[in-house]
């Protein structure tokens, strides 16, 4: 049975919106200030252990958009893995290899999770992520948590979520201050 992965950028009240430059949020691009060698190394290690890529339809696009074109062993990972996409308005995908996930998503995701291989890592992708911890399908959190409160902005955790119970299994501190957190689910 594969583990499921979700793995996120966030700030120290929860907000995960826009961490990369994405346009329409007051505090885009709040993570550049903080990205290290260290994030990187990290950031990569993580996605090499993982075999399958499972992203909602707004993080494809945004990640389409940017591993194409990039190289190195972290790009060559994410451009060649399969990847799965929860999303009612895509057609086809064209960042190959990718498939569209059957609905009801988390039925598909509970197939994925049952097969044999490498974890699954969901990386961004808020709204699916949320829907994956309310079914109890997340196995592990992997947060990376930034220095900085940002006020405003989409945030990890839905209001009234269903109370779900984390144990921490390692805590890394960043000479930046940035906290790698990875926790694993009750579920």
């Amino acid at each position: 049975m594969r583990t499921l992965i979700v793995t996120e950028f966030v700030s120290l009240d929860g907000v995960m919106e826009a961490p990369g430059g994405e346009p329409g949020y007051a505090h885009t691009g709040w993570v550049a200030d903080f990205f290290s060698d260290e994030l990187g190394t990290y950031k990569q290690d993580e996605q090499l252990a993982a075999e399958i890529l499972l992203l909602g339809r707004t993080t494809y696009e945004s990640f389409y958009g940017a591993w194409p074109s990039r190289e190195g062993a972290m790009a060559d990972k994410i451009n060649t893995m399969s990847k799965f996409v929860a999303s009612t308005t895509l057609q086809t995908l064209e960042w190959q290899p990718a498939s569209l996930l059957e609905l009801p998503v988390t039925a598909s995701v509970v197939e994925l999770k049952r097969g044999d291989g490498g974890p699954i890592l969901v990386a961004g992708s808020r709204t699916l992520a949320q829907r994956l911890l309310d079914a109890g399908l997340v196995d592990e959190m992997h947060l990376q948590v930034f220095p900085l409160i940002l006020g405003s902005g989409a945030r990890l955790y839905p209001e009234n979520p269903t109370a779900t119970t984390l144990t921490l299994t390692s805590s890394t501190a960043l000479t930046n201050g940035v906290l790698l957190l990875t926790y694993t689910t009750s579920a």
